[in-house]
C-alpha cells in the first residue's frame, strides 16, 4: 500500500460525503491500539509486520512502558472502495477508567465509533461506560469482537461452543444497550404523558398504567448489534485478520449456488444447510445439526489454526493454494507459528478491508448529522432550543448542511488542547534540500575553500620582504576583510542556534477540534466563545452580521483571535494546512493564550457555545506539590498552568493554605500528570505530599447499644473520667446547651440572639440533594435576580418543572412530625450555596424562601430583612469547615428555631427600611443608649459596604444612608459581622452536641480474577478496610468477576499490591462512587464496665475513624491530641518479651 500525499488528503477533506469520523472505544487491554495499528499499516504508514507490536499511536513513552493508552490521538486514513473513496478519520482512545475524559473529548468531535469488546472477557464496566459516553453524544456504534484467537489457543473451545460464547457475548451487549435505549423512551414517554395531561382530561375509566406501553411502538431494530446487520466484525487484531459475515456469504453463494442476501439473513442464526436437498432449515438445535455459522465459518478458521499449530506443512499448503495466496519463505520457515499464521489470515481475511468497509457502510457522514443532536449541543444547561435568539435557531440549518461554501458560518468545537514539543512541528523539522539548494551549497564551500587557500598563500608571502610583491600583500588584505565578514556570520548563526534551542525547548499547545460547518483558513480572525457566553445578550449589542474584524463593544465571555496554524493530525506526525472544510477533524495552532481547555469558535457572534463535555470520571485523588528548591517556585506555579491547559480532566488549586495542589481522577493519572510537570510543563524538582484525602463531616442519631452491642442506660457507668474532659472542652460560657441539642448564644454586643438545632437528614435527601446541586446553583441565580429586580430573560417552563419535581420529591422524603412545613421553611442550602447540608427557618414574623423562583415571592419587610444574609452567611462558613477537623459538612439540617432582637437591632432595622423616619430614630438612640458615637465616618461607610454586599442588594430608595447606621459598628465590629461569626458558632456548638461522625469517599471496585487466586484478592481487600457486594463467576469462563467498595484513603497502592499479590492475574477498576459514614464513633471512649473489660481503659486500639480524623487535623496544623508514655520506667522485662 502506498502512502498516501498530504495533498491528497486534503483534497479528500472537501467531499464531506466520503468523510468519516470515528473513535475507537473499549475497556482498558480489549485492543483498540492494535486494532489502530492494523488500519494504519493498510496506509503504509507502518509495516504489517509491525501492527499491534509497534503501537503506532501510543507516541508517548510512559504509554509504551505501561503498555496502556492514555491520551487520544487522530490519524487520517484513504480508504478505496470499489470507485468510492473515502477520507477516514480516525481517533485512539484510552480505556483505563482514570482517563476516561478523554473518550469524552474524543466522542464529542465524532459521528460515529467501533466499539472493541475482547472475546473471553466479554462486556467490562468501562465497555459499559464507552457506550453509555457515545449514546449521551448520540453517535453511532458498530461492534468489533476482537481476540478470537484466545477462544481457540487458551480456552480451547470448539467451534460449537465458540458459537455459543460469541452469542452469549453479543446479548451482553444488546442487553446494555437495550438498557439506555429504554430509559430514554420512557422518559420522553413522561414528558408526553405530562403535556398531555394538562391538554385533556381521559375518563377515570382509561387510568391503566402500562409502563412498556411506548415501547412496543418505537422502532430500536437499528440498534442493536447482529452480523446479519453488517455491524459486527469478528476479528483477531494480532493476528491480523477479521470478516464480516458478508465476506463469506459472496464466497459461498458462488459455490452453494444460493443467493447473498439469503445467506446474509442466515448465516447467523439458528439454521442450518441440508446438504441433500441443498436448502437452509431452520431449528438446527432440536435436530442436533451444525449451526450454518459454525459449519461454513468457524470450522475452516480452527482448521487453520489447528494445521499451522501442529505445523502440518500438507494440510497448509493445500490450505493456501485453495485460497489463491502468496506466502513468502521466510514466514512458513519462521521459528513462530504465529508468523506464519499472521501471513495467511492476514491475506486471506484482511482486518482493515472488513472494518473500514463496515464504516464505510455503517456509520453516518458529517451530512448525516441528525437534528437532535444539532439541538442537544447547542442548548447549554437548562436552555431549550426554543427558547434560543432567532439569529441562533437558524444556524442550525447551517449544521445540518455541514457545507463548505464562502457564505457559510464558520462553527468550530475545540475539545482539547494537547502539548506538543516545539521541534515536532511541520516548520520546525529539518526538510530534504532540493537540487538546486545542493548545488548552491556545493557553491559555497567551494568558494570558502579557494578562499582559506588563499589566505594561507598570503601567510607564506608576507614572510617574505615586501618590497617584492605589494600587491599581492594589499590582495591578502582584502582577503582578511572577507574572512572577518565570514567570522561575523559566523556568530550570527551562532547566536541564532541559541536562540533555535531556547524556542525547541518551548512546549507549544495545539487545539484538537472539529469543524461543524463553514471553511476554516488560516490566518483567518475568529470569536472565541467561552462556556457561559450568552448569544441572546451579545446580540443587542453587536449585529448578527458583524465579524471578528470589526472594532467591537466588550462582550463577557467573548474573545477574537487569529488561527496562526492549521494541521492536519497524523498520530506522531502534524503536516500543515491552508485551508480545512466542514465536517473534518485538524489541530489549530496559537490558541493557547485563548482556549483553556475546550470552547466554541465562530465568525457568528449568534452561535451558542457547545454543551460542555460530560466526565464520567471525578476528580478526587489530591496531592500538594512544592518545589524542592524554593526559588523555582515561578517555573512550578507555569508548569501548572500549562498542564492544567494540557489535559482535560485535571484541576489545579491554590488552597487557602497556599499549598498548590493538583486533584486528579486516580493513582496512574496522578503519576502521568506529575511526571508531566517534572519533564514537560515546570522541568524542576519537585516534592510531592501524601494525598490529601477528602472526607466529610455529619451526625446521627444517638445509637441505641454501646460498642459491646449492650443496650445504652442499662449499665452502670464507671468513673467517667475522659467524658467529663471532653464535655468541659466542648461548650464555653455564654452558651447554652439543652438537653435535646438546641444551642442558645448571643452576639458579642448582646444585641441579637440566636437558637440554634442540629438534625441529621435522611440518606435520601442527601442524595438528592448532591445530585440536584446545578439545579440548586441555578435556583440560588434566579432568586438573586428576582431580588434585583433585574428584568432577566424568561424564567424556562422546562426548569421551572424541574424545580416543582425536585420541590415534590423533597417533600416525599421529608415526611412525620418532625419535618412538618420543612420544604417552605428552606432558607439556604449549603456549603456554597449549593451543598448537601440545609438551613431552615422556624421563628415568627420572617418569611423567605428558595423557592421564590417558583413565583410565590414576597417583599418581605420585618425586622430580620437586613441582616438574614449574615445569618445565611454565617451558616455557609459553618458548613464549608466542620468542628471535627475542617472539613465540609454533609447531610445536616440546621433549623434557626429563635432569633431575638434588642430594641436597638430593632430600631437600626426599621431605620435601614425607613429613611424618613431615620431623624427621630437617631434622637431616640442617642437617648437609650450609652454608645459614644466617636466612631468616624469611614467605619460607617466600611461597615455599610460589607453590608451591602453580602445582603440582598436594596432598591434605590432605600440606600441613602440612615445616621443611625454609625451605631451597628461597636467595639465588637460591625453588626453583621457579630451576626455572621455567632451564627457559625452557634451551627458548631449545635453539631458537638450531637454523635458526630467521619464520612469518608468510596471507590467501587471491580476486579477480574481467576479461581485460584480469589484468596489473595480478598486477602488485600480485608487488609485496606474493603467491603465484597457480590461475586459472580462469567458464564463460560474461569474468572470472577468481584464488585467490592474501598476507602480512597485506603486505595493507594491497591492496584499495584493486588497485581504483585496475584502475579498480575487480577487487575482492579477503581471508580468514585459515593460518601459513606464510618460507624465508630472519633470521640468515643469506654465508659461502661463491660466496655472496661472488652477494650481496656485506655482503648489502645485505635479506632479507624480517630485516625483519619487526627491524620487531617496533623496536616491542616490543628491541635492533636496525642498520648505520651506516662510510667516510662515500667519497662517490660526481657523474659517477659521472649
Amino acid at each position: 500500500m502506498v502512502l498516501t500525499s498530504v495533498e491528497k488528503i486534503a483534497g479528500l477533506q472537501k467531499k464531506t460525503s466520503g468523510i468519516r469520523n470515528i473513535c475507537i472505544l473499549a475497556h482498558v487491554d480489549h485492543g483498540k491500539t492494535t486494532l489502530a495499528d492494523c488500519l494504519i499499516s493498510s496506509n503504509g504508514i507502518i509495516s504489517s509486520r509491525l501492527a499491534g507490536k509497534l503501537r503506532y499511536l501510543d507516541s508517548r513513552e510512559d504509554e509504551q512502558i505501561r503498555g496502556i493508552t492514555m491520551k487520544s490521538s487522530a490519524i487520517s486514513l484513504h480508504f478505496v472502495k470499489g470507485d468510492q473513496e473515502y477520507l477516514i478519520n480516525l481517533i485512539d482512545s484510552p480505556g483505563h477508567v482514570d482517563f476516561s475524559s478523554e473518550v469524552s473529548t474524543a466522542v464529542r468531535l465524532c459521528d460515529g465509533c467501533i466499539i472493541v469488546v475482547d472475546a473471553v472477557e466479554g462486556v467490562c464496566p468501562q465497555t459499559q461506560a464507552v457506550l453509555r459516553q457515545a449514546w449521551l453524544e448520540n453517535i453511532r456504534p458498530v461492534l468489533v469482537i476482537n481476540k478470537i484467537d484466545r477462544l481457540i489457543v487458551e480456552l480451547k473451545l470448539t467451534p460449537q461452543e465458540a458459537y455459543l460464547h460469541l452469542k452469549n457475548i453479543l446479548e451482553q451487549i444488546n442487553a446494555v444497550t437495550g438498557a439506555l435505549f429504554t430509559s430514554k423512551v420512557l422518559e420522553e414517554r413522561a414528558e408526553k404523558e405530562t403535556e398531555s395531561e394538562n391538554i385533556s382530561d381521559t375518563a377515570p375509566g382509561d387510568q391503566i398504567y402500562d409502563w412498556s406501553a411506548g415501547l412496543e411502538d418505537t422502532d430500536d431494530s437499528h440498534l442493536y448489534f447482529s452480523p446479519d446487520h453488517g455491524n459486527v466484525v469478528f476479528a483477531s487484531a494480532i493476528d491480523g485478520w477479521g470478516f464480516g459475515i458478508e465476506h463469506f456469504a459472496k464466497l459461498y453463494s458462488q459455490k452453494i449456488g444460493i443467493k447473498p442476501a439469503v445467506l446474509m439473513r442466515t448465516l447467523w442464526g439458528d439454521y442450518y444447510l441440508n446438504t441433500k436437498a441443498k436448502k437452509i432449515m431452520k431449528g438446527d438445535q432440536s435436530k442436533g445439526k451444525k449451526p450454518l455459522f459454525v459449519q461454513l465459518v468457524l470450522d475452516n478458521i480452527w482448521s487453520l489454526y489447528e494445521a499451522v499449530m501442529k505445523r502440518d506443512k500438507e494440510k497448509i499448503e493445500k490450505i493456501v493454494t485453495s485460497l489463491g495466496l502468496k506466502i513468502g519463505a521466510r514466514e512458513s520457515r519462521h521459528a513462530d507459528p504465529k508468523v506464519h499464521l499472521n501471513a495467511i489470515c492476514s491475506q486471506w481475511l484482511p482486518i482493515s478491508d472488513a472494518v473500514l468497509s463496515m464504516v464505510c457502510n455503517k456509520l453516518p457522514s458529517p451530512l448525516d448529522i441528525t437534528a437532535e443532536r444539532v439541538e442537544k449541543l447547542m442548548c447549554v444547561g437548562a436552555r431549550t432550543f426554543d427558547s434560543l435568539p432567532p439569529e441562533t435557531q437558524e444556524l442550525k440549518s447551517a449544521f445540518m448542511k455541514c457545507s463548505s461554501e464562502g457564505t457559510a458560518p464558520v462553527i468550530v468545537f475545540v475539545s482539547k488542547m494537547f502539548a506538543v514539543d516545539a521541534k515536532a512541528l511541520p516548520h520546525n523539522k529539518p526538510r530534504p534540500l532540493t537540487q538546486e539548494e545542493i548545488a548552491h551549497r556545493r557553491e559555497l564551500v567551494k568558494q570558502r575553500h579557494a578562499e582559506k587557500l588563499a589566505a594561507n598563500q598570503g601567510k607564506q608571502l608576507s614572510e617574505k620582504p615586501p618590497s617584492e610583491n605589494s600587491s599581492e600583500v594589499t590582495g591578502s588584505t582584502g582577503d582578511t576583510k572577507g574572512e572577518d565578514q565570514q567570522l561575523t556570520g559566523q556568530a550570527e548563526i551562532v547566536t541564532s542556534k541559541a536562540m533555535k534551542q531556547e524556542a525547541d525547548n518551548k512546549e507549544s499547545f495545539i487545539a484538537f477540534a472539529r469543524v461543524f460547518s463553514g471553511v476554516v483558513q488560516r490566518g483567518q480572525k475568529i470569536f472565541v466563545l467561552g462556556p457561559k457566553y450568552d448569544p441572546a445578550e451579545s446580540l443587542h449589542k453587536l449585529s448578527s452580521q458583524c465579524s471578528a474584524t470589526n472594532d467591537m463593544p466588550l462582550v463577557p465571555h467573548m474573545a477574537c483571535c487569529t488561527l496562526e496554524n492549521l494541521y492536519l493530525l497524523m498520530g506522531r506526525e502534524l503536516e500543515d494546512l491552508e485551508e480545512v472544510p466542514a465536517g473534518n477533524v485538524l489541530g489549530i495552532g496559537g490558541l493557547q493564550d485563548f482556549v483553556l481547555k475546550s470552547a466554541t469558535l465562530s465568525t457568528s457572534p449568534a452561535c451558542p457555545p457547545f454543551t460542555p463535555l460530560n466526565f464520567e470520571a471525578t476528580p478526587i485523588v489530591r496531592v500538594a506539590v512544592e518545589p524542592k528548591h524554593p526559588s523555582d517556585m515561578p517555573q512550578l506555579v507555569r508548569g501548572m498552568k500549562l498542564l492544567n491547559q494540557a489535559d482535560p480532566c485535571v484541576q489545579v488549586l491554590i488552597q487557602e493554605t497556599g499549598e498548590h495542589v493538583l486533584v486528579t481522577a486516580g493513582e496512574v493519572h496522578l503519576q502521568r500528570c506529575l511526571d508531566d510537570l517534572k519533564e514537560r510543563f515546570a522541568k524542576v524538582q519537585i516534592s510531592v505530599s501524601a494525598p490529601i484525602i477528602p472526607f466529610r463531616e455529619t451526625i446521627t442519631r444517638p445509637p441505641k447499644v454501646d460498642m459491646v452491642n449492650e443496650e445504652i442506660g442499662k449499665q452502670q457507668k464507671v468513673a467517667v473520667i475522659h467524658q467529663t474532659k471532653e464535655d468541659q472542652n466542648k461548650v464555653p460560657e455564654g452558651v447554652q446547651v439543652d438537653s435535646d441539642g438546641l444551642v442558645t448564644i448571643s452576639t458579642p454586643n448582646k444585641q441579637a440572639t440566636l437558637s440554634v438545632r442540629a438534625v441529621p437528614l435522611p440518606e435520601e435527601v442527601t442524595r438528592l440533594l448532591e445530585e440536584n446541586s446545578d439545579l440548586i446553583r441555578t435556583m440560588d441565580q434566579l432568586n438573586t435576580s428576582l431580588n434585583e429586580d433585574k428584568k432577566t430573560h424568561e424564567i424556562n417552563q422546562k426548569t421551572l418543572d424541574r424545580i416543582k419535581e425536585f420541590k415534590q420529591k423533597l417533600e416525599q422524603n421529608l415526611q412525620g412530625r418532625k419535618w412538618r412545613n420543612a420544604v417552605d421553611q428552606i432558607w439556604s442550602f449549603g456549603p456554597r450555596k449549593c451543598g448537601p447540608n440545609i438551613l431552615l427557618y422556624n421563628f415568627e414574623g420572617y418569611k423567605r424562601s428558595v423557592w421564590q423562583c417558583l413565583g410565590n415571592a414576597v417583599k418581605e419587610v420585618s425586622k430580620y430583612r437586613d441582616f438574614d444574609n449574615s445569618v445565611v452567611s454565617g451558616f455557609q462558613l459553618a458548613t464549608l469547615s466542620g468542628p471535627m477537623c475542617e472539613e465540609p459538612l454533609m447531610g445536616v439540617c440546621f433549623t434557626v428555631e429563635k432569633w431575638e432582637m434588642n430594641k436597638v437591632g430593632e430600631m437600626l432595622s426599621t431605620s435601614s427600611q425607613d429613611s424618613g423616619e431615620s431623624d427621630a430614630i437617631e434622637h431616640k438612640q442617642n437617648e437609650d443608649t450609652t454608645l459614644t458615637s466617636s466612631f468616624t465616618d469611614e467605619v460607617c461607610s466600611a461597615n455599610e459596604h460589607q453590608d451591602s454586599s453580602q445582603s440582598v442588594p436594596k432598591s434605590p430608595e432605600k440606600i441613602s444612608k440612615p445616621k443611625g447606621e454609625a451605631l451597628l459598628a461597636d467595639c465588637y465590629g460591625p453588626f453583621s459581622g457579630q451576626l455572621i461569626a455567632t451564627m457559625k458558632e452557634a451551627c458548631r456548638y449545635a453539631l458537638q452536641a450531637k454523635p458526630q461522625r467521619l464520612m469518608a469517599a468510596m471507590y467501587t471496585c471491580e476486579i477480574m480474577a481467576t479461581a485460584e487466586v480469589l484468596g489473595r484478592v480478598y486477602a488485600v481487600l480485608s487488609k485496606r478496610e474493603g467491603r465484597v457486594l457480590q461475586e459472580e463467576m462469567k458464564e463460560g469462563t474461569d474468572v470472577f468477576i468481584i464488585k467490592a467498595v474501598l476507602p480512597v484513603a485506603e486505595s493507594f497502592g491497591f492496584a499495584d499490591e493486588i497485581r504483585k499479590r496475584t502475579s498480575g492475574l487480577a487487575s482492579p477498576q477503581l471508580v468514585f462512587s459515593h460518601w459513606e459514614i464510618i460507624s465508630s464513633d472519633p470521640f468515643w471512649v469506654p465508659t461502661t464496665e463491660e466496655e472496661y473489660l472488652h477494650f481496656g481503659e485506655k482503648a489502645d486500639s485505635e479506632n479507624q475513624a480517630r485516625k483519619y480524623m487526627n491524620a487531617v487535623r496533623k496536616r491542616k496544623g490543628l491541635y492533636v491530641e496525642e498520648k505520651i508514655v506516662e510510667h516510662a520506667e515500667k519497662q517490660r522485662t526481657l523474659s517477659k518479651n521472649k
